[in-house]
């Protein structure tokens, strides 16, 4: 059975929703490594963390609406435009998409064809699609983008938080960075899978980094706690 089913039609929640539980793994995972190694109480490492989720599961719902609003704002703009143009000035319009053709491969008589066949079908489409790449799989969601974030951090963040409750001790900092360290490597093996992609990769890639944020959180926070 012939299967048609491709990644690019996850793109727009998939994108969201792993940076959101990478950024509230590392995130939460470096503020309790760092509080930790200053040497503060269990209730501030708690009350820490969970403010840090909370307050990042809302910057990046926020984040998210704003910047993939901004993307459809541009989008529709766009839109627009070559509403305008069509209007205005059809004959150039479809040379262009004539010449975009030849581009791809086509001769010019059969660019030509296929310019005015697709024109006469539905040319606002055809020129959105294949002038500007504008897609469904890839239009703008900032709702959908906001829930994917905000949820995956909420998640991602609750990971290491919940580390706080199996080691009250001074080994603290290196066991939630440990855990998180496996929880990335757990989410860019998801990542990879959600997207048919190999998995080495995404996975050294995501631990490698988190690994960095947690070692430089952990460093500060032990140099304060000395100064203290």
């Amino acid at each position: 059975m012939h299967e048609e089913t491709h990644a690019i039609t996850r793109i727009g929640w998939l994108r969201a929703a792993i940076l959101g539980a990478n950024d509230g793994i590392v995130s939460t995972a470096s503020l309790i490594a760092g509080v930790a190694a200053a040497g503060v109480s269990e209730s501030s490492i708690l009350v820490t963390g969970t403010a840090g989720l909370v307050a990042g599961a809302m910057s990046m719902a926020a984040g998210e609406y704003v910047s993939v609003s901004s993307q459809g704002d541009a989008e529709k703009a766009d839109i627009e435009l070559e509403k305008r143009h069509l209007a205005n000035d059809p004959e150039f319009e479809l040379e262009e998409l004539t010449q975009i053709y030849e581009e791809r491969g086509l001769d010019r008589a059969l660019a030509e064809q296929v310019a005015v066949q697709l024109t006469a079908h539905n040319a606002l489409d055809t020129h959105l699609r294949d002038e500007l790449g504008l897609t469904e799989a890839a239009t703008a969601r900032p709702i959908q983008a906001a829930i994917a974030s905000a949820a995956s951090f909420s998640v991602g963040a609750a990971l290491p938080l919940a580390t706080v409750f199996f080691d009250h001790g001074g080994s603290l900092p290196w066991t939630v960075s440990a855990a998180s360290l496996a929880f990335l490597a757990l989410l860019g093996a998801l990542g990879a899978w959600a997207g048919n992609a190999p998995m080495l990769r995404p996975v050294v890639r995501v631990t490698f980094w988190g690994a960095m944020a947690m070692a430089m959180t952990i460093a500060i926070g032990s140099l304060f706690g000395a100064v203290g």
